[in-house]
């Protein structure tokens, strides 16, 4: 749902939407009006532009000048609901999760009848990987205003996030497992054309950036006609992500699955002794991140030559190079035949 990643997109949609509304003030809950509905002035009032100003810093960067006049504009309105909901974005573009949880929390508590505040604690909990405390947020301000559609969006990447842990997990257990493969397949790309430039808010997902993948079709039977280029393009992404991925989550037993059993080894050794040294490197202490990019697939039949941009972190090593990796369809999967760095 990786990563993808959660930012302060949709929190700022929201000061956006109320700065559209030129920013009227909430009618005071004793006047047994509607907290909730938002009204339109009819001219500007000097408190709308002062909010208006600020959140003009705040989407121009300028962070601490938007806090220092957010404070001022404070000190004379402390419980006015606008200003407090625009301090806890400033702080959360700031990263300061827990002063912004505790504003956004204390507002839930003033004025229940706004979304606006669960939804910004759901981005929070969600960026601290709190899913079951985001989608709980996330619901309540449905329940609060069901035709939030922010909300929904969210609370969809919240469940695709959950989903993709799941399938990750599964695979973990049984890489051959080729359902998981696919609907861990479905999460990532679901992610991925959520992200895509141009949308008004991103995705829910980890720090991590989510490379592509596409969806493969089921392996077609043998008594039909071979899937045609662009369909083994799709399945072969797939399998080269799936690599990545297990290599990124040190997960040996998955990784080791992607290569053929006639792997041809770099320097001619048995295939059980490169598989023990791949394991030992693999299994060094400290995070791995493996990502790939602009794939370039040429496709002959049942084999394929892929090259690619490989991107490799780990704690003590941060390298990018050109690889080529040569596959071969076998039972229907695409694995590594042959592997080397170069154009």
């Amino acid at each position: 749902m990786t990563q993808i990643r959660l930012n302060a997109a949709r929190m700022l949609a929201s000061v956006v939407a109320l700065t559209l509304l030129a920013l009227a003030p909430l009618v005071d809950a004793q006047a047994q009006q509607p907290v909730a509905k938002l009204v339109k002035p009819a001219a500007p009032t000097p408190d709308a532009d002062a909010l208006q100003d600020i959140g003009k810093l705040l989407k121009q960067g300028q962070h601490a000048q938007a806090l220092e006049q957010v404070d001022k504009y404070l000190a004379g309105k402390p419980k006015d609901a606008q200003g407090r909901f625009l301090k806890g974005v400033i702080l959360a573009e700031m990263n300061k999760p827990d002063e912004a949880t505790a504003i956004f929390t204390k507002l839930t508590e003033d004025y229940p009848e706004l979304p606006e505040p669960y939804n910004n604690l759901a981005v929070i909990y969600a960026q601290q990987k709190q899913f079951d405390r985001a989608r709980q947020a996330l619901e309540m301000a449905i329940r609060t205003n069901p035709s939030y559609t922010t909300a929904y969006e969210n609370l969809g990447d919240i469940y695709a996030r959950q989903a993709s842990q799941a399938y990750d997990k599964a695979l973990q257990l049984d890489p051959a497992n080729s359902s998981a493969q696919n609907k861990f397949a479905l999460m990532r790309d679901l992610m991925r054309i959520a992200s895509r430039p141009g949308k008004a808010t991103k995705p829910i997902g980890d720090a991590r950036p989510a490379d592509p993948v596409k969806i493969a079709g089921s392996p077609a039977p043998a008594n039909v006609a071979a899937a045609p280029a662009s369909d083994a393009n799709t399945e072969i992404t797939r399998a080269i992500e799936l690599w990545a991925a297990a290599w990124s989550r040190k997960d040996v037993k998955a990784y080791l699955a992607a290569y053929a059993p006639d792997f041809k080894t770099p320097a001619g050794e048995s295939r059980a002794a490169w598989d023990a040294e791949r394991e030992k490197r693999i299994n060094k202490p400290g995070a791995l991140q493996v990502s790939v990019e602009n794939l370039r697939i040429s496709v002959d039949g049942d084999t394929a030559t892929v090259k690619f941009r490989q991107h490799f972190k780990s704690a003590k090593n941060q390298t990018s190079s050109n690889k080529v990796l040569q596959l071969a369809k076998r039972d229907g999967k695409w694995l590594i035949l042959q592997e080397r760095v170069g154009s």
